[in-house]
């Protein structure tokens, strides 16, 4: 195995449902972070709070974080309403069934690439959206909030045909095996599929939103303009990009475009995916882009 060189004290944070989803993938980041750095310290919290607590007591040492989306929400979530977010350089290997946040973000999906990202990678600053509860945004969010199992799908195509730690060759899986896909195919029709369980789903408006968009104060659409989907999105330059999709009647209607610091979505009770969470119904909520807030390793 390479011996990487460097002087850093790692805190590496092991998510879970990573160890339990892929363990291997696991073992591998963690042999390579150990190999790597000069001191490696390895946590393996049982829930939340004990992750928390970890987080809390990790002292000088740069914290990694092993897991999915939601466990690289969550560290960021906890740096910041402990006002410490902007003097912590976060690292992440992605492991888990959620990874699209983090391959948005730059960060290698493979867990050796990913590893090695940490160890001889560099810093970037990132914007980040808060609202007024304290809630984050890293990536971006959406209204009204898709489906789970359509969220998902830019994950399962990053991790098709990949092993631990790498990508697949051409001559993996059913591709290089045609029996496979006849018996897959054959099992596909012979076993009817199992209905989305309401856990995999994410109650939406029926119908178009009826919804009042502010940035920076401006009123971009206003309620007597029903639309289909709005996106806010961190833009690196310390202001957000808002794409609002109105309702089309006839000829496909052009999105609205606006960039600003603060955006306000108000009106009817709504719901919104941020990041890999949905959260709502609310009435009301306002993002305020926080420029350069955190510190991610990212390949040189």
């Amino acid at each position: 195995m390479v011996t990487f060189a460097t002087s850093d004290q790692l805190l590496v944070v092991i998510d879970p449902i990573a160890r339990r989803m892929d363990g291997e993938s696991v073992r591998i980041a963690k042999d390579v972070l150990s190999a790597g750095a000069a001191r490696t310290k390895v946590c393996l919290p049982e829930d939340p709070e004990e992750f928390a607590r970890v987080l809390a007591r990790r002292g000088s040492r740069r914290p990694v974080v092993i897991g999915d989306d939601h466990a690289l929400v969550r560290t960021v979530s906890l740096l910041h309403r402990q006002r410490e977010l902007a003097g912590c350089a976060l690292s992440v290997v992605p492991v888990g069934s959620a990874v699209s946040l983090a391959r948005s973000l730059g960060v290698p999906v493979g867990a050796v690439a990913a590893a090695r990202a940490v160890l001889e990678g560099t810093e970037r600053r990132l914007d980040l959206l808060v609202d007024e509860s304290d809630g984050v945004v890293l990536g971006s969010l959406r209204i009204p909030p898709v489906l789970a199992r359509e969220a998902s799908a830019a994950d399962s195509e990053s991790r098709a045909g990949a092993g631990p730690g790498a990508d697949s060759g051409p001559d993996s899986g059913a591709s290089a095996r045609p029996w496979l896909r006849t018996c897959q195919s054959l099992v596909r029709t012979l076993v009817p599929a199992r209905p989305l369980r309401p856990a995999q789903s994410v109650p939406g408006p029926a119908g178009p939103s009826r919804l009042r968009i502010e940035v920076d104060g401006e009123i971009l659409v206003d309620l007597d303009q029903p639309v289909e989907a709005v996106s806010v999105t961190p833009d690196g330059s310390g202001t957000a990009a808002v794409e609002v999709r109105p309702v089309s009647v006839g000829a496909e209607a052009s999105p609205l475009l606006a960039r600003g610091r603060l955006v306000t979505v108000s009106g009817a009770d709504f719901r919104y995916r941020a990041d890999a969470a949905v959260s709502g119904p609310v009435r009301r909520r306002t993002w305020t882009v926080w420029e350069e807030a955190w510190r991610l390793t990212l390949p040189r």
